[in-house]
């Protein structure tokens, strides 16, 4: 049973196939929520290439609302609907102006040849993502997010090794997992730079355009070559979501023992609920 998750404000996100908990701690408190995920997620779920499309969208949907819960939780202003929407158009605009308009335009006077170009454009988008993560993990908030993501990496860890959900057991893993989304961002840079090298149309406006069309498409590929890796442990697509790994010695730090507590009452009430819930279907 494959198990994802997400760090959030001082909590942790974890996603089964049928649910998801979310574990905040205030207080030296610990709360756990849990709900049932998505019915049309989960009908997409196995169907190729569309799920990843609809993973990527959900995993943003949901991702946003469980930070405002944690926000609320932790005591801060919980984001309502509205505003939510308004902070997702302002993210995706940044990103598209950082990741696709940016080195697109910094390429643009280099070379003339549509792949070295689409090569370029690429190494300029790998060297602006790993700037942007190098300037928020100096952030104080954000670094305890990011212990948050390394205690989610190694518990989940932990429970695929089949050990017991200890803090001690917790330890002996590393923050660095093959199926985090920083590796699947990577693939997608990858396989970006391949797609868009089919784009032969001269003007500046289209090329922009398909870059942004084509993302959903570049995400379903992606998802389907980490899905592959996850499963076939090849070591030509081992060698794609390598340098993702790389990136997570920015985006994990070593979780401290109540950090690590949150993600195992996240998980353990996961894994409680999906045991119930086979033993009734």
């Amino acid at each position: 049973m494959n198990i994802g998750g997400q760090a959030l404000i001082e909590g942790i996100l974890m996603k089964s196939p049928n649910y998801t908990s979310i574990a905040t701690i205030k207080n030296k408190k610990i709360k756990v929520k849990i709900e049932k995920n998505s019915k049309f997620v989960k009908k997409y779920s196995k169907i190729f290439f569309l799920r990843g499309i609809v993973t990527l969208i959900e995993t943003l949907v949901s991702g946003m609302k469980a930070l405002s819960y944690s926000a609320k939780e932790f005591g801060e202003e919980e984001i309502s609907n509205k505003d939510m929407v308004w902070v997702f158009l302002f993210s995706f605009l940044l990103s598209i102006g950082l990741f696709i308009i940016l080195p697109f335009y910094l390429a643009k006077p280099l070379t003339d040849n549509i792949f070295l170009f689409n090569l370029i454009d690429g190494i300029f988008r790998v060297i602006i993502f790993i700037i942007y993560l190098v300037l928020i993990a100096r952030m104080k908030d954000i670094q305890r997010v990011f212990q948050y993501h390394g205690a989610e990496h190694m518990t989940i860890a932990c429970n695929e090794s089949k050990l017991k959900l200890t803090i001690n057991n917790v330890k002996k893993f590393s923050t660095i997992h093959e199926r985090c989304g920083t590796a699947f961002i990577f693939i997608v840079l990858i396989i970006s730079i391949i797609v868009f090298s089919l784009i032969t149309h001269e003007s500046t406006l289209v090329k922009i355009l398909y870059r942004i069309t084509l993302i959903p498409v570049i995400a379903g590929i992606s998802y389907e070559i980490l899905k592959l890796q996850a499963k076939t442990h090849s070591l030509l697509l081992k060698w794609m979501i390598y340098p993702g790994l790389w990136f997570q010695k920015i985006t994990t730090k070593k979780p401290n023992n109540s950090q690590i507590q949150v993600a195992i009452k996240a998980l353990e009430a996961l894994l409680k609920k999906e045991k119930h819930y086979k033993s009734h279907s």
